[in-house]
């Protein structure tokens, strides 16, 4: 008796990434990127490259680590794969004098030498790359020998972890991809990035999300954050009202205000990474 295997077919990335690139250029990220610049702050300091330093910032949306680390006197090449979000970044620079480099690129396929710059960095932004394995290999050929990778990434348990989950129950997520907050978990780093390392320090860390309100969030989020601006496209109207409510859940699950209005702590992994 012959047994038959059914291989599962391999996703479809081009796909995948055509659907993200609409999503992120949807609503307008750069009204919630904004309010994340402590990260890129935090990165930048906790990294402590020398002035001068050549650094990529990978999917870097509209610019919280390629502000700060030009405003280090690193010399940055910032790039994404939405060309509006450089634009905004763009604007940033010239309003603060900042010489920045910008590119269109994809993280899964960088437009650079190997080992081109001293330090390869990303805030929230590479790990939604759908094919995670080539995107963590693209950060480490793009960095020198004896150079630095630098990420912030979310956590599968804390409050975008836990915003993306509830997305999921609405809104199916790719088949055979998974979840981005792998990249905010030890296990996925030291496999992704150990053989490659001299050290890995990841440090816990939490972002505070402040709105007015839980409402207000639920409003924001929906207008100007992409995946949630798309998701709630794609219901109807009462699939709106179920996600609303979901999402308000989820928020009051980790809300540590009193008063009415929004105060929630978001983990997420602060990761340097020594390359050998």
């Amino acid at each position: 008796m012959t047994t038959m295997t059914q291989s599962t077919p391999a996703p479809d990335y081009a796909a995948i990434k055509s659907k993200q690139n609409a999503a992120w250029a949807s609503g307008d990220y750069a009204k919630i990127g904004t309010t994340l610049q402590i990260v890129g702050e935090s990165l930048a300091e906790a990294m402590d490259l020398w002035p001068s330093s050549k650094v990529l910032d990978v999917a870097a949306g509209n610019g919280n680590a390629t502000l700060a680390f030009a405003r280090r006197w690193c010399n940055v090449t910032s790039t994404d794969y939405v060309d509006g979000l450089l634009a905004r970044s763009r604007s940033r620079a010239d309003a603060e004098a900042l010489d920045v480099a910008y590119q269109m690129a994809d993280a899964e396929q960088l437009p650079f030498a190997d080992g081109a710059f001293d330090a390869v960095v990303s805030t929230f932004g590479v790990m939604f790359t759908p094919n995670q394995p080539k995107a963590a290999s693209e950060l480490l050929r793009t960095c020198r020998s004896g150079g630095m990778i630098g990420m912030a990434n979310w956590t599968p348990d804390g409050f975008i972890g836990q915003v993306f989950k509830t997305l999921g129950k609405h809104i199916a997520p790719p088949a055979g991809v998974s979840s981005p907050a792998i990249w905010g978990t030890r296990p996925w780093i030291e496999q992704s990035f150990g053989p490659h390392a001299r050290n890995i320090a990841i440090q816990d860390k939490a972002f505070v999300f402040r709105y007015r309100s839980p409402d207000h969030f639920v409003d924001v989020f929906r207008t100007f954050y992409g995946p949630v601006h798309k998701a709630f496209l794609a219901l109807d109207p009462a699939g709106q009202m179920v996600l609303a409510d979901d999402l308000r859940t989820t928020v009051a699950q980790f809300n540590t205000a009193k008063d009415g209005s929004m105060r929630v702590p978001s983990a997420y992994a602060e990761i340097i990474i020594d390359k050998a």
